[in-house]
């Protein structure tokens, strides 16, 4: 459920359309391969994505879906080899990508010792969905993931409800607009920011421990000194996105962004 490259054929650099905005310097087509994707399926820019108008790309995290499709889906083609599997790829890439997301959460919910009580329901959706993961491409793209992500968000939800029952003064922020917010210092603990609006938000110092994460927008929030290091259902794309420091606690199945120190 990482992101490999090296395994992969750029997906995430044609699949996806673009628009011109603060994450992303081009308008691009569906389908279209960027300007700086290279032969050999290389960024022509990694090492300065953010300084040419690209920290979306530099955020953005697959989740292992490229290789996934690339590999067993598509058993080592690739599109530029074979244009006419193309749309059949760039379409199973979209529908991985969902899947992988939800491995993601399922795994890490799995190991949540609160979660023990939902831990039978839990492993089974986490075998089904990467069963699903496994389907041919054509029975893949047919794939109602919508669906099923549904079906799987309710038992999350369950989940962070048990892991954060009991705290004091845990908040109800679930799809609260938050953004620019002065959240320095604030005490968030427990707190279910799911789906939540934290665009610019200034969260230095604030105690994220054991909150809902899961779907956080945080994009440019200032996270330096924040405590991250039990909040539950955060990702890679998400602390990619924000700002953060050495003092800046995340959970040990992250990795801290380069830039942040």
């Amino acid at each position: 459920m990482r992101a490999d490259c090296e395994r992969c054929v750029g997906l995430c650099c044609v699949a996806p359309a673009l628009s011109v905005s603060a994450d992303f310097a081009i308008d691009k087509d569906a389908g279209r391969p960027c300007p700086h994707l290279r032969s050999d399926f290389r960024c022509n820019i990694h090492d300065r994505l953010p300084e040419r108008g690209f920290p979306g790309c530099a955020a953005y995290d697959c989740f292992g879906a490229g290789q996934k499709v690339t590999q067993v889906t598509f058993a080592g083609r690739d599109w530029r080899r074979a244009p006419e599997l193309a749309s059949g790829m760039f379409a199973a890439f979209g529908v991985m990508r969902q899947l992988h997301e939800l491995l993601w959460y399922l795994t890490e919910a799995v190991s949540l010792a609160a979660a023990a009580p939902l831990r039978g329901e839990l492993r089974w959706l986490l075998a089904e969905t990467e069963r699903l993961t496994l389907l041919g491409r054509d029975e893949l793209t047919e794939l109602d993931v919508a669906a099923h992500g549904r079906e799987v968000v309710v038992l999350l939800r369950r989940a962070s409800g048990l892991v954060r029952a009991g705290a004091p003064h845990r908040r109800d922020l679930a799809s609260a607009d938050l953004a620019g917010r002065n959240l320095a210092g604030a005490d968030l603990r427990a707190a279910d920011l799911s789906r939540a609006l934290l665009i610019g938000a200034d969260l230095r110092r604030a105690d994220l421990s054991t909150a809902d994460l899961m779907g956080t927008d945080l994009r440019g929030a200032d996270l330096r000194g924040a405590d991250l290091g039990t909040s539950i259902f955060l990702t890679q794309p998400q602390v990619g996105s924000a700002r953060g420091d050495a003092a800046t606690r995340l959970p040990a199945r992250l990795a801290r962004p380069p830039r942040w120190s």
